[in-house]
């Protein structure tokens, strides 16, 4: 096909006319891709997934990375090894489109792949390489890594998104009226969107921003000379830079020229909106920042089984569904780790992206209380971790390695690898409770709770992301109650948390999973049903249209 003039290739719903360029650095669409680390990218897949079922007129753009994130795999003791392995798709259609950029005074071939919105079920996604025969093997490098831990790799990364991006667009002659920006990393963009129209107040009118991190000292900051040095801002002096991006100092702080370049910008949970405002309301000249809440697509994730024994009121058929998604994943866990785990005992899962406020090991912290739980005989469980640390991050990828560790203990602790789309699906038709115990405000959204809630998992979580607008304890799941945590250090946080969550495990979950299962099943079914459409990416694609791009 020609990709000159390039249309979406199904009709547009009137609704969702206008066209939209949809920026990520990454992008679970389906297993078979692996353009993605964690949550980041789950959402953008959802979301891509949704714009096709409801037919709007959008397109994503990405990068295809050569190696990944990372391959998950084990040393020799079991703790966590990093891979590199080169990835090839035969699914992906080369668009013959080939075309130069500058990074670091240097021009960089670029070329597009592209993924048919048939393929996956998904909007069209356009993919970026460098690895290419033309460049040099540094600029080749380029599109090794997702989120390379050499800065100036970082920084040429975030080059090609926007610049490569939106000179990707115009090689398309797609003509957005639209530019998203998932996260800062593409906010290059608004400096081509510049010097193609003229003024910040054309970029303006087309640029839309979301922020997904709640704290600013997590939002992405570099040196300004070193993004000077690599072309970053199109050839725009430096002077000109700090004028229409208002930076002052050293540092280029991506997020918040994000919010000086955009039109809107929003947060991703009802409370992050409100920590976003918070946090950027002593800087002048930003763009309102509204709230959407995250979610994923329903129908990728959900077991629909599940949902038809519901709709039935078939209870045996319900239960048993379950238990049978329960055996087949833990014939994976056996695989994995060599442990036999039994589909009528109380699982527990934590699986998401390991980092240290997301604190997976918080559980064992109290080592009696874990030791009693875990050699429970009235009320037996079973857990298990699984996850990927960023491939750097050394703190975190020690936490994952205690765990492995510590589950040589226990026949009913495991630690599984490769928490990808197809492992996380599996994982939380296993689980029983979902556990989600981030250190709160920290998580701006989290979603992996509403695909477990889609399987029949019940939620037990701090107050934090999403989960304030979803649960309601002892209803739809469980919740450890909110307190002044602002008033209290870290350690003291930590221990209220950890309190909590035993006292609610061992007096509400384990007794009512044991001794009153018809409540526990009701329990199931509230969360099923709370997360259908409340939490459902159709919701949430439909209100971009319907407050971001359309406001």
């Amino acid at each position: 096909m020609s990709f000159k003039n390039y249309k979406v290739p199904y009709a547009v719903d009137e609704k969702y006319s206008k066209k939209a360029a949809y920026f990520s650095m990454e992008f679970a669409v389906h297993q078979p891709l692996k353009i993605y680390s964690g949550g980041l990218g789950f959402l953008a897949g959802s979301h891509l997934r949704s714009a096709y079922e409801l037919r709007q007129n959008m397109i994503g753009i990405g990068i295809l990375w050569k190696y990944g994130y990372y391959d998950q795999a084990r040393n020799q003791d079991q703790t966590l090894q990093v891979q590199w392995n080169e990835k090839i798709y035969s699914f992906l259609e080369d668009t013959n489109i080939k075309f130069q950029i500058t990074i670091h005074d240097h021009p960089v071939w670029v070329k597009a792949w592209y993924l048919d919105p048939e393929t996956f079920k998904s909007a069209p996604l356009f993919l970026l390489s460098t690895d290419l025969p033309e460049n040099d093997y540094v600029s080749q490098t380029i599109t090794h890594r997702l989120y390379d831990a050499n800065v100036a790799t970082k920084v040429a990364q975030f080059i090609l998104l926007g610049v490569g991006g939106a000179k990707l667009i115009d090689e398309l002659h797609f003509n957005p009226e639209v530019y998203h920006l998932n996260e800062a990393h593409g906010v290059s963009a608004a400096f081509y969107l510049y010097k193609k129209f003229g003024s910040k107040e054309e970029v303006k009118k087309r640029l839309v921003f979301t922020t997904h991190t709640p704290e600013e000292a997590g939002n992405e900051k570099h040196d300004i000379h070193l993004c000077e040095k690599m072309s970053y801002f199109c050839g725009m002096p430096l002077d000109e830079v700090r004028k229409v991006t208002g930076m002052e100092g050293d540092q280029f702080n991506h997020s918040l020229a994000a919010l000086r370049f955009a039109r809107l910008s929003n947060g991703v949970s009802q409370l992050h909106g409100e920590v976003s405002r918070q946090m950027w309301k002593k800087y002048d000249d930003i763009a309102p920042i509204k709230a959407i809440t995250n979610a994923q697509n329903w129908r990728y994730w959900a077991d629909k089984q599940m949902y038809f024994s519901m709709d039935e009121q078939n209870d045996e058929r319900f239960d048993d569904r379950k238990n049978y998604l329960k055996r087949r994943a833990f014939d994976i866990v056996a695989d994995q780790t060599g442990k036999l785990f039994d589909p009528n005992i109380l699982t527990i899962v934590w699986a998401r992206r390991f980092a240290g406020y997301k604190r997976a090991e918080l559980i064992t912290r109290d080592q009696k209380r874990f030791e009693a739980l875990m050699n429970n005989k009235k009320y037996p469980i079973q857990i298990i971790w699984a996850g990927k640390p960023y491939p750097v991050d050394y703190p975190a990828i020690s936490d994952f390695n205690n765990l492995v560790h510590l589950s040589k203990q226990y026949k009913n602790m495991a630690v599984c690898i490769g928490y990808e789309l197809a492992l996380s699906k599996r994982l939380k038709q296993a689980a029983d409770i979902w556990l989600n115990n981030p250190r709160v405000p920290r998580e701006a959204s989290g979603t992996s709770g509403m695909t477990a809630a889609m399987n029949g998992a019940v939620n037990f979580s701090t107050f934090d992301g999403w989960i304030c607008e979803f649960i309601n304890h002892g209803n739809n799941g469980f919740l450890i109650p909110p307190v002044d945590y602002a008033a209290m250090t870290v350690q003291d946080q930590d221990q209220y948390d950890l309190d909590q969550l035993y006292d609610i495990l061992e007096n509400q979950v384990l007794p009512m999973y044991y001794e009153r299962f018809d409540v526990w099943r009701q329990i199931v079914k509230n969360g099923m049903r709370d997360v259908r459409f409340q939490f459902d990416a159709g919701r949430m694609a439909n209100e971009y249209y319907e407050q971001i791009y359309n406001g």
